[in-house]
């Protein structure tokens, strides 16, 4: 079950989650490729492609965030593991509230021990994170470099 969560950007408006559907498709490719090449900025930019979305989330269960029926972000769940294997905002809509409002959409937020990766040079996402209640539990490297294994903690959240 998605939790029922809005919020007000701060230009006014409510930014809606809801699962994701078929149509949605097409906007969250380009969107997956406008975040990506915003936030990994050291990556050629032929490196993304239009088919990543789909190859990178296939059976993962996808959140949208929605704003006057415009997706402007997404998050993608390795369900079995509750890993964390998307989260990404339209760069139009950075520092607008849509990742938070992503992560507590989540079902069962903020009881359940989520964990994701997280490329060390991305250092707003890290802080995103940290301020979120995710800690580094490990580190290492993948084929985009090295990355931070991080974990919400809900008792640590609390505290």
């Amino acid at each position: 079950m998605v939790a029922d969560l809005t919020t007000s950007a701060p230009s006014g408006g409510d930014t809606f989650v809801r699962p994701f559907v078929a149509s949605d498709g097409p906007a969250l490719r380009e969107l997956f490729i406008r975040s990506r090449t915003s936030a990994f900025p050291w990556r050629p930019i032929d490196a993304f492609r239009l088919g990543d979305f789909d190859e990178q989330t296939k059976d993962e269960f996808i959140l949208v965030a929605e704003r006057d029926g415009i997706a402007v972000g997404f998050l993608s769940l390795w369900q079995p593991d509750e890993f964390i294997h998307h989260l990404f905002v339209d760069p139009a809509w950075m520092r607008c509230g849509v990742g938070s409002v992503l992560l507590h959409a989540l079902p069962g937020w903020p009881t359940t021990r989520y964990r994701l990766k997280c490329l060390s040079r991305n250092v707003s996402a890290l802080a995103f994170y940290s301020h979120h209640g995710f800690i580094e539990i490990g580190s290492g490297v993948g084929e985009d470099g090295d990355y931070r294994l991080m974990e919400f903690d809900p008792q640590r959240r609390a505290a």
